[in-house]
């Protein structure tokens, strides 16, 4: 997590923290795996869709998706990093939940 959350990199450690805790909640988890909002005010509109397309239905995400986001002035490094975030937030929501499952929790 120190690696993907607070290593420099081509987005800020706040965008990738936003991008995780948005994704954690999506996957089933309360959406603090990051210690970031999940509400999706901090990310752009056409960031939010695609991680909310990444948590949701990464096999939907296609090229068109990418190009879109790489002509809105993502570098590809950008869209790796936050396609990572997004894909870890969502895992992480769904191991949340998976183990309250196991411990008897009813869930949301």
């Amino acid at each position: 997590m120190t690696a993907l959350l607070a290593t420099p990199g081509k987005t800020s450690r706040e965008l990738r923290r936003a991008v995780l805790a948005r994704a954690s909640e999506l996957g089933g988890g309360g959406g603090s795996g990051g210690g970031g909002s999940a509400d999706g005010n901090e990310l752009p509109a056409a960031l939010t869709a695609y991680v909310d397309k990444v948590a949701r239905h990464a096999y939907k995400v296609n090229d068109e998706d990418v190009a879109a986001l790489q002509r809105a002035g993502n570098s590809d490094d950008a869209l790796f990093e936050t396609t990572v975030a997004a894909a870890v937030g969502a895992a992480l929501g769904r191991l949340e939940r998976g183990l309250a499952a196991l411990r008897g929790e009813i869930p949301d």
